[in-house]
């Protein structure tokens, strides 16, 4: 089977039943912290251990029934995490003109340490339809500012969905190069226009700045650059006018199904799947089989 995108073997399995019979004293952390070690899992830096993806990987392996792991010997930082944002004050004065007034923007890139990290969260948290509680495995945050500093939008960029059929048709991937090449993409999980902005074209060249430094930041933090972006747009609330606007290329629809759908019973609404390719022989670099 495969979770988080790692085959898993009856041996993997015997090795953390091992692992766990051998530190019964270990906690959830170390475990998955050891078991990346004696893998070699490693981000794609070469540099850091993929201890969040392998304590995903754990706790699914739980739920079915494969192992047990120790209980927690303490609170769950999700469930910190899942709280709303603390409201950080910030002004809601309409912003209603051309949108050669606004410029040039102001693209701020967002992280943990950044003043803008407390207002990022709150304005994805509590005007974004989806909300925001945590982000995890590599992703890219930016917070964009008009000419006189006024926060007016709000992107976010994660890892990209394990597979979708009209994405995966339109690169001509199948699961061996996905699997190999996967790190490459990533998904434009949220983009937040703030509610009280209503300034024409304005999403959509926000959308055409970003493409352009997008994968020099990725490559700057991750130290691998990225060749394609994609985004699933809710069919019921948006037409994903500013995704066309900006030259993004519609590849097809889901099928209206969830990812936790193992069943086949959960039914969501069906989404367009987007996609923007950063470089020309984005086919020939996404399809590369090491």
């Amino acid at each position: 089977m495969v979770i988080q995108g790692r085959k898993i073997t009856p041996a993997d399995i015997h090795l953390i039943k091992q692992l766990l019979a051998d530190h019964p004293s270990w906690n959830r952390t170390r475990l998955s912290r050891e078991l990346c070690k004696k893998w070699q899992w490693l981000r794609p830096d070469g540099q850091q251990l993929k201890d969040m993806a392998c304590r995903t990987l754990l706790l699914k392996l739980e739920r079915t029934g494969y192992i047990e792991l120790p209980p927690r010997q303490g609170l769950s930082v999700n469930g910190f995490r899942k709280r709303s944002s603390t409201l950080v004050p910030h002004s809601t004065k309409d912003i209603c003109c051309s949108l050669k007034t606004l410029l040039p923007l102001k693209i701020v890139q967002v992280t943990p340490k950044s003043d803008d990290h407390p207002l990022f969260n709150c304005l994805l948290s509590h005007y974004h339809y989806l909300g925001h509680r945590t982000t995890v495995g590599e992703n890219m945050k930016y917070l964009v500012r008009d000419c006189d500093n006024r926060p007016l939008a709000c992107l976010l960029f994660g890892s990209a969905a394990w597979k979708t059929a009209p994405r995966d048709r339109f690169i001509g991937w199948d699961c061996r190069k996905r699997e190999a090449n996967l790190s490459c993409l990533t998904n434009n999980m949220r983009f937040l226009i703030l509610p009280w902005v209503k300034v024409p074209h304005l999403a959509s060249h926000i959308l055409s700045l970003i493409s352009r430094r997008i994968c020099n930041d990725w490559t700057t933090k991750y130290n691998h650059p990225i060749h394609l972006l994609e985004t699933f747009v809710d069919r019921t609330r948006f037409l994903g006018t500013c995704y066309r606007a900006a030259n993004w290329i519609l590849a097809g629809q889901t099928q209206g199904r969830s990812r936790n759908d193992r069943d086949r019973t959960i039914q969501v609404p069906p989404k367009d799947v987007y996609v923007y390719p950063l470089i020309k022989n984005f086919r020939k670099r996404l399809c590369y089989d090491a």
